[in-house]
């Protein structure tokens, strides 16, 4: 078994002994209740022109207390403001040092540009007006375009470092990628994308590498080409069709049907995920990484990866077939969109704070409706009678455990958050109880409720792939134990 599947089964045996504790609960009290009202009813045969006004009573009381737990939306609703709020101001947060430190970062390239230019003879017919004789001439026209290659074999390493920069109370999660680019060109054959080529401007050919967020650029080694290194420029020179990055003039003779072999090393910042193009006609890639939750995103998916403890690798192996733009055409002649296939992965971070109290906070009305029928239950057993005003007292001391559990969790782990949280809550709630109640036997019992009911919660926070199933799963089990416990009540009892 798995530890998810573990994790489950104690879950449900929890829940199981939970629910049991508290039917016997219901059950012992609704007994003795019972048993109050028969002897009650054979007291009243004797008069019957009294009759009590627990009916009354029960059903005005329960109908307050069931409106009392409604309106405890209203500070569950304010809470869940309050923690949308901190999350935005938590992405801006993350906006303003992915600004600086680097955004999701797209490599694509590289690609080799070779000028050419084209040469249409265009024919004229002119007309002499006084002899009516028609002259044709003919005028050379010439274009200049360029022929954009994309590589034969493309091999991508890419290391991502993550790093964790704070601003205030907050944190962001950024990497620094170590790419490692080889590949290799076959000789272009112009012929195929022009029929009238004219000349071939081999001397003016560069490469061209595009970044999407060159700001961040740390280190660009030297671009080798065929063994000999070559200087950068800044700039695309085709922003349209690649947007930012860099280009290198490279020495190219008219083809001899050598490959042109490249290789280049680039060091890089980002946030949030990195993203590649296979340009390849075979693209080759490697990614390894020390975070251990990668979300793998785009239109393909690796074929390997492994992720662990100390991070995760994957490797993708992606033909040209896969996208919809060829390896050989004219630019601006003929432009593809460059970006309709982009594969990667995004750090991600699994149910982070903000996430789970909202969905705690979701769970806030069942546990002051639980909590107000548990005191419901010991105003039948034992005759007590809470002013409506202190329901009202106990129910935004429960809504306030979300709004202790934000500011705690913005400061210290989770774990920590929850536990003082609750003790704050739990604390706050007991004590007033017992002063209530004024029986510390009975509020040892809220006590425990409130224990147990923040201990399910937490659970639940923590089963991230089954919270939903797992919190259906307890609401349909409470309704059950209320409707069995309840089958016997009539409205003439």
């Amino acid at each position: 078994m798995t530890g998810n599947d573990l994790a489950v089964l104690g879950f449900l045996i929890f829940v199981v002994v939970l629910l049991g504790g508290v039917a016997a609960l219901i059950y012992l009290g609704i007994k003795k209740l019972m048993a109050n009202r028969t002897s009650s009813t054979s007291g009243s045969e004797a008069s019957p022109s009294h009759r009590p006004p627990l009916k009354e009573s029960l059903t005005v009381r329960s109908i307050v207390i069931g409106v009392l737990a409604l309106l405890m939306l209203i500070p569950l609703a304010m809470v869940g403001d309050m923690v949308r709020e901190r999350h935005r101001l938590y992405n801006s947060v993350l906006t303003d040092i992915a600004g600086i430190w680097g955004t999701q970062q797209t490599f694509k390239g590289p690609i080799l540009v070779v000028p050419y230019t084209e040469k249409t003879l265009v024919q004229e017919t002119v007309k002499d007006e006084k002899t009516g004789e028609e002259t044709t001439t003919s005028q050379a026209v010439f274009q200049n375009f360029s022929a954009v290659v994309l590589p034969k074999g493309l091999s991508i390493e890419v290391e991502l470092q993550e790093q964790l920069r704070h601003r205030g109370i907050y944190k962001s999660l950024v990497y620094a990628a170590e790419l490692q680019v080889q590949g290799h060109f076959e000789p272009p054959d112009l012929s195929s994308i022009s029929e009238n080529l004219h000349r071939t401007d081999w001397d003016k050919a560069y490469l061209v590498v595009s970044i999407s967020d060159t700001r961040a650029i740390n280190e660009v080694s030297a671009l080798t080409w065929n063994g000999q290194p070559q200087s950068l420029a800044p700039g695309t020179r085709l922003t349209d069709l690649l947007g930012s990055g860099f280009h290198a003039p490279v020495k190219m003779l008219p083809p001899d049907g050598a490959p042109y072999n490249f290789h280049l090393s680039l060091s890089v910042n980002g946030s949030q995920g990195f993203r590649f193009a296979p340009f390849g006609e075979d693209t080759q890639v490697q990614m390894t990484s020390s975070w251990p939750h990668p979300s793998f995103q785009g239109s393909a998916l690796p074929a390997h990866y492994e992720t662990h403890e100390a991070g995760f690798e994957a490797t993708w192996s992606i033909p040209h077939l896969a996208r919809n733009y060829p390896q050989l055409f004219a630019y601006p002649k003929r432009t593809f969109e460059l970006d309709e296939f982009l594969a990667g992965v995004d750090l991600f971070e699994p149910v982070f704070l903000y996430s789970k109290v909202t969905r705690a906070v979701k769970y806030g009305l069942l546990f002051v409706g639980l909590t107000f029928l548990v005191f419901l239950i010991f105003e039948l057993v034992y005759s007590l009678r809470l002013h409506f005003v202190q329901y009202g007292l106990i129910g935004i001391a429960l809504t306030l455990f979300y709004l202790t559990l934000l500011s705690f969790a913005e400061h210290i782990n989770f774990f920590r958050a929850y536990v003082l949280a609750s003790a704050v809550s739990i604390g706050m709630i007991t004590c007033y109880t017992g002063a209530v109640i004024r029986s510390w036997q009975r509020t040892a019992v809220v006590a425990a409720l409130l224990t147990t009911l923040y201990t399910l919660l937490f659970s639940l926070l923590q089963l991230e792939d089954y919270a939903l199933l797992m919190g259906t799963v307890l609401l349909l089990i409470i309704v059950a134990v209320l409707m069995i416990l309840t089958r016997n009540l009539r409205s003439d009892a």
